[in-house]
């Protein structure tokens, strides 16, 4: 997902999307852990950076909240 769509989100929104997005990566390291070969490969990189965009959003509100 892109970065604008991401900020566009509340923070519950972000928390659920992390997770699902955690799952699917469970899902493909257990392919990979088990010899098969992953649907698409470039879809591991793009929800490895989608988690980390939502990882930094979420550290980006909570500073914010702490400085009011």
């Amino acid at each position: 997902m892109k970065y604008k769509e991401l900020a566009g989100m509340g923070k519950t929104e972000l928390e659920e999307k992390l997770s699902q997005l955690r799952m699917d990566m469970i899902k493909a390291n257990a392919q990979i852990a088990t010899g098969t070969t992953p649907k698409n490969p470039g879809q591991i990189r793009q929800t490895k950076k989608t988690i980390a965009r939502i990882k930094q959003l979420l550290n980006t509100k909570a500073e914010e909240k702490s400085n009011e």
